[in-house]
C-alpha cells in the first residue's frame, strides 16, 4: 500500500489546491503519471510535499535513508521485450554460424555445408577473412542505429521506424538463404556475393530495429517521480523510485535479449551441422516473421513520442552558442571550459536577451541537453569494453575448434554467456541488487560500469591463458588453428570466460541502456540510445586494427592486450567520471521540459 496521509500527520498546509477528502482518498499503488507537488505536510517528524492524488514525495532526509525499491512494470512493456525477443533470436541465431560459414571449407561431399561427425563449412576463406566480415557486420549494424534513431526523432516516430527496419531485415534474412541454398553454396564466389549484399541490407534493418526498441520499451513506463510507499507486510517506507523501475525494465529487457539469443544460437549450430547453413538462416527468418505481428495487434496500445520535427538541429545551435568564446586548441583549457559551470548557463533563453529565432525551447531543456552531452562522454569509454566483448563472436569461437570438443559443434560454446545471463539477471534484480541496497550501498550506474571494466578484464585474463595452453599442449604447437589435431583440453573450460563476460553484460552492457535512456531528453531518446550503440561500431573498426594479431601464432598477444586496454580503460573511465556519479540523483530528478519540438514551441503545461 501507499504512504497514507492520516489527518494526525496534518499540521501545517501550504498552497492546498485540491479538497480535503483528497488527503483521505486511498491511494493506488500504480498510476500512470505523478503530478505536480500541490501542498506539503508534517508527517514522521518530517515535512513532506504531496502529489495531487495524495501520494507523499520524500524529504531530503528520507532520500538518504531509506531504502529504494522499483514500481510495477506496464504489460505493454512485456510485448516489446517479446518483439526483442524474436528480433535476436533471428539476429543471433542467423550471425551464431558466421564463423564457420566464411572460415571453413565446404565438407568433402556436401552441399549443404553440413559438418554432421566433422566440421562444418562453406566458402573457406580462413580465420582473418571470417574475423573481418563478422567485425564488418557488427561495425554496421552498429552504424546504422543512428540513422534510424535520426529519422524515428525527426520524421517517423518510433513505431513506424521499427516497422520500416523490419522490411529491410526482412530482405537482408532472404539474400542470406539464397547465399546458402544448395545450388548457390557450391559457388563460392556467387555465394559469398550474395551473402555480402545481405548483411549489408540485413544491418540496415537491425540497426534501425535496435535504436529504437530500447527506448519504446522504457516509455511504456511513464512515472518521473519518486514517492514513498509503505510495505504491506513489514511495515517498511521504502522510496518507489522511477530509477530503479528503469534498471529492472532494461535487466529483463536484455534477459529477453538473451533468451532470444540463446535460443536461436542453440537451434542454428545444430541445423548447421546436420542439415546445412540454408536452415540456420530459414529458421531465423521465420522467427521474425512474429516482430510486424505483435507490433500491429498492440500499435493502438502502445505509449509513444511522436516525431519532433528539427530538434537535433537546435541542440547542434545550442552547442555551437555555448562554444563562442570558449573554444582553445589546448586541450586541458578546452575541457576545463566545456566543465564549466556557466557553459550552459549562460546560454538559456532566460538569460539571453536578444534571442534568436530558432531558440523556442525552455531553460529546463537546455539542463536535459547537459545531461546528454554528459552520458555521451561516458559513452566514449564503451569502445574499450566492447572491444572484449567482440572477442567472443568471433577469436573464442575459432579458440573452441582448437580444443576437444567431445562431438559438440565449436560454436555452441559461445552459448554459455546468454545461458549465464539468463540464470544470473533475475538473481541480480532479486536477491543481489536489493541486498546491496538493503546494505546502504549505493550502487549508482557509474560504478556498476566500472565494475563491469574489470569483469571483462578477468575474462580476457582466462582466455589469455587458455590460449597459452592450447600452445602448449598443440600437436602442432604455436600454429593450433591449422591443426588437423586438437589441443587435449575439455572445450568447456571456456565457460570461465564466458561467465566472466556475462556479468560484465550485466554491469557494462545493461547499464549502458539504462543510461542512455534516463539522461537523454524526451525528444532524443534514441539518437541519444543511437550514440550509445555506436561505439559497439567504432569498437569494431578499432578491432579491425587488431585482426593482424586474430591468427596463430599471436593470438596470446590479442588476448593479453584486450585485457590490458580493458583495465587500463575502466581505471580511467572511473577517475575521469568520479565527480559525475555524486550527481546520480540530481540528474535523474531534473525538472522535465515541456519543449518537445512539435511546431517549434514549448508544450503547454498540462494541469
Amino acid at each position: 500500500m501507499s504512504a497514507r496521509i492520516e489527518d494526525s500527520d496534518i499540521v501545517e498546509v501550504a498552497h492546498v489546491h485540491a479538497p480535503e477528502q483528497t488527503l483521505k482518498t486511498p491511494v493506488s499503488e500504480t498510476t500512470t503519471t505523478i503530478p505536480e507537488k500541490e501542498f506539503s505536510i508534517h508527517s514522521h517528524g518530517l515535512e513532506h510535499e504531496v502529489f495531487t492524488d495524495g501520494r507523499v514525495a520524500p524529504t531530503d532526509e528520507e532520500k538518504r535513508t531509506l531504502r529504494r525499491v522499483a514500481d510495477r512494470v506496464p504489460w505493454t512493456a512485456y510485448t516489446v521485450a517479446f518483439v526483442e525477443l524474436c528480433e535476436r533470436f533471428s539476429y543471433y541465431g542467423t550471425t551464431a554460424v558466421f564463423v564457420n560459414f566464411i572460415q571453413q571449407p565446404l565438407p568433402a561431399g556436401s552441399r549443404t555445408g553440413a559438418g554432421f561427425d566433422g566440421q562444418s563449412g562453406a566458402l573457406g576463406m580462413g580465420q582473418r577473412a571470417s574475423t573481418g566480415l563478422t567485425m564488418f557486420n557488427t561495425f554496421w549494424c552498429y552504424l546504422m542505429p543512428i540513422a534510424g534513431a535520426w529519422v524515428a526523432d525527426e520524421f517517423w516516430g518510433r513505431l513506424k521506424t521499427i516497422q520500416a527496419s523490419i522490411g529491410f531485415a526482412m530482405v537482408g534474412h532472404i539474400l542470406l538463404i539464397i547465399s546458402a541454398i544448395p545450388t548457390v553454396i557450391v559457388h563460392p564466389n556467387g555465394a559469398i556475393a550474395c551473402f555480402t549484399i545481405g548483411l549489408v541490407i540485413f544491418g540496415i534493418g537491425a540497426g534501425g530495429f535496435k535504436s529504437n526498441i530500447a527506448p519504446l520499451i522504457a516509455e511504456q513506463y511513464k512515472e518521473t517521480r519518486q514517492w514513498v510507499k509503505v510495505i504491506p507486510k513489514s511495515g517498511e517506507r521504502v522510496i518507489v523510485d522511477p530509477a530503479q523501475t528503469i534498471t529492472r525494465i532494461f535487466l529483463y529487457f536484455y534477459f529477453m535479449i538473451n533468451v532470444g539469443a540463446l535460443l536461436g544460437s542453440i537451434a542454428m549450430v545444430y541445423a548447421e551441422k546436420y542439415v546445412g547453413f540454408w536452415l540456420s538462416f530459414l529458421l531465423p527468418t521465420l522467427m521474425f516473421c512474429f516482430c510486424p505481428v505483435v507490433l500491429f495487434l498492440c500499435r493502438n496500445k502502445y505509449d509513444v513520442t511522436p516525431p519532433t520535427g528539427s530538434v537535433v538541429l537546435k541542440a547542434l545551435k545550442l552547442w555551437s552558442l555555448a562554444l563562442r568564446g570558449t573554444w582553445s586548441w589546448n586541450p586541458v583549457t578546452l575541457v576545463k571550459n566545456l566543465r564549466d559551470d556557466d557553459f550552459w548557463e549562460r546560454v538559456k533563453p532566460s538569460k539571453i536577451e536578444n534571442r534568436p529565432q530558432w531558440m523556442t525551447f525552455d531553460d529546463q531543456w537546455v539542463d536535459e541537453m547537459r545531461r546528454a552531452i554528459k552520458a555521451c562522454a561516458v559513452f566514449l569509454w564503451y569502445p574499450i569494453y566492447w572491444l572484449t566483448y567482440g572477442q567472443m563472436t568471433g577469436n573464442l569461437t575459432s579458440q573452441a575448434a582448437t580444443m576437444d570438443l567431445d562431438g559438440a559443434p565449436n560454436d555452441i560454446i559461445s552459448n554459455l554467456d546468454p545461458l549465464a545471463l539468463i540464470i544470473f539477471i533475475p538473481i541480480m534484480d532479486q536477491f543481489i541488487y536489493p541486498g546491496i541496497r538493503k546494505m546502504g550501498f549505493t550502487f549508482t550506474p557509474l560504478k556498476k560500469i566500472f565494475v563491469g571494466y574489470m569483469m571483462a578484464t578477468m575474462a580476457m585474463i582466462s582466455a589469455t591463458v587458455i590460449q597459452y595452453y592450447i600452445y602448449k599442449l598443440s600437436p602442432c604447437g604455436s600454429h593450433a588453428s591449422s591443426c588437423e589435431k586438437t589441443a587435449p583440453i575439455n572445450v568447456w573450460v571456456q565457460t570461465v570466460p564466458y561467465v566472466l563476460i556475462a556479468f560484465s553484460e550485466i554491469f557494462a552492457a545493461i547499464t549502458g541502456y539504462e543510461y542512455a535512456y534516463t539522461k537523454a531528453p524526451k525528444n532524443m531518446k534514441s539518437l541519444v540510445q543511437s550514440l550509445f550503440l555506436f561505439m559497439n561500431a567504432i569498437s569494431s573498426a578499432i578491432a579491425q586494427a587488431l585482426v593482424s594479431l586474430s591468427a596463430d601464432p599471436l593470438l596470446i598477444w590479442n588476448y593479453g592486450f584486450v585485457a590490458v586496454l580493458a583495465f587500463v580503460g575502466g581505471v580511467l573511465f572511473y577517475i575521469t567520471h568520479y565527480s559525475l556519479d555524486k550527481q546520480e540523483d540530481q540528474l535523474n530528478n531534473l525538472k522535465q521540459s515541456k519543449f518537445l519540438g512539435r511546431g517549434n514551441q514549448v508544450q503547454d503545461e498540462k494541469v
